[in-house]
């Protein structure tokens, strides 16, 4: 069996630089998916590298999401398909059907090596996170998940391909999966009913470590999820908290901040990055970490397709808490009185508006149209 081989990437510069890096060496195929693909520098310089290799007759394959791609202009990709490069746009922009997102971020070469993580294709992801540039992290890997996370790719580029009734009709079962190896689990999350490996994967593991710790940059957990890290930090564990201090989306931040009090009264630890927008998205338990796609919030959890690697490599579960501690160093801790004597009334009612749309209203609009679509 080939062993995992696998490396932090510690910024979108990285990140980015990496995912160009390995289209230009690939021999075979390319296969990358995105959420937001954009029509900036970084985007021409990935668009170009992606030309190149389909000139070079590799078998080149784009998925990128309808939503979050939305301001690409036409034909932006046609110099990609004269190259021989296939490029398809997950979900239509169509009413009932916008809430559902592919939200996952992924490159393949050669069914060899991988890259996953946080990236977009945009600029604001090509910094270092401190000085210019979102904070986020991927990981670089080869090995026995790869073949898995092509096997993923492909799935996700047929449903793609697939008229609109067809898909609204697929039910969830079918692509919330898990792929297990002796060097890690893949983790594919998707909207509706049925299992979930995403959200039980993360329950088992918290419900038994001892030390835990979240970076997310869209923090709004289920209830259960939530209360499992409530009670961690009552019976006497670490639970740390790395989240923003400021975002890109406004009510999501207000949302997330309606559960300060309640945390920190706990024993929960928050602290909030301050030199740019964190975009990060990691999950250590003890032993075992967790880097994707996937935000630690009820939209990933429950409506977006996503992914997450589980990994459990001590090597890169000890370097993952190098990453945190190193964003730690840049962060505010959030004192639970300091933050009561903060919040006003506007400000409380602020966030409950914010967590009662993102947390109750957006779950229950995306079940609604679900159950119709699957009729």
């Amino acid at each position: 069996m080939k062993s995992l081989k696998a490396h932090w990437l510690p910024s979108g510069a990285s990140g980015l630089a990496a995912m160009r890096a390995e289209i230009e060496q690939a021999s075979y195929s390319v296969k990358l998916q995105t959420y937001i693909f954009n029509d900036d520098d970084c985007g021409r310089r990935m668009r170009s590298a992606l030309i190149e290799a389909a000139e070079r007759g590799l078998r080149v394959h784009l998925l990128v999401d309808a939503l979050g791609s939305v301001r690409l202009p036409a034909g932006f990709f046609d110099g990609l398909e004269a190259a021989g490069g296939k490029v398809r746009r997950f979900n239509p922009l169509k009413a009932g059907r916008l809430v559902f997102r592919n939200h996952r971020k992924l490159l393949v070469c050669d069914r060899e090596r991988a890259i996953v993580g946080g990236f977009n294709i945009g600029d604001e992801y090509d910094g270092d996170g401190v000085e210019h540039g979102w904070a986020d992290l991927g990981l670089a890997l080869s090995g026995p998940l790869v073949d898995a996370l092509a096997m993923a790719f492909d799935r996700m580029y047929q449903l793609a391909s697939e008229p609109p009734p067809r898909l609204a009709r697929l039910r969830v079962a079918h692509e919330r999966r898990v792929k297990m190896t002796g060097h890690g689990h893949l983790l594919l999350g998707g909207p509706g009913r049925g299992p979930n490996p995403l959200k039980a994967s993360l329950m088992d593991d918290l419900s038994r470590a001892r030390s835990i710790t979240v970076v997310s940059p869209y923090f709004l957990p289920p209830w259960r999820l939530r209360r499992r890290l409530v009670q961690r930090a009552r019976q006497g564990g670490r639970v740390r908290l790395l989240l923003p201090a400021r975002s890109d989306v406004q009510l999501a931040l207000h949302a997330s901040r309606a559960l300060y009090s309640r945390l920190l009264e706990a024993g929960v630890e928050i602290l909030e990055y301050q030199p740019q927008i964190l975009h990060s998205k990691l999950v250590i338990a003890d032993r075992h970490v967790y880097v994707g796609s996937a935000n630690f919030n009820t939209r990933s959890l429950h409506i977006d397709y996503e992914l997450l690697l589980r990994l459990s490599e001590p090597r890169l579960v000890q370097q993952a808490h190098g990453l945190v501690d190193a964003m730690a160093e840049r962060a505010e801790t959030i004192d639970a009185r300091g933050w009561k004597a903060r919040q006003g009334i506007w400000r409380r009612l602020r966030q409950h508006v914010a967590y009662f749309l993102l947390a109750r209203v957006d779950p229950l609009v995306a079940r609604w149209l679900w159950s119709r679509q699957a009729q």
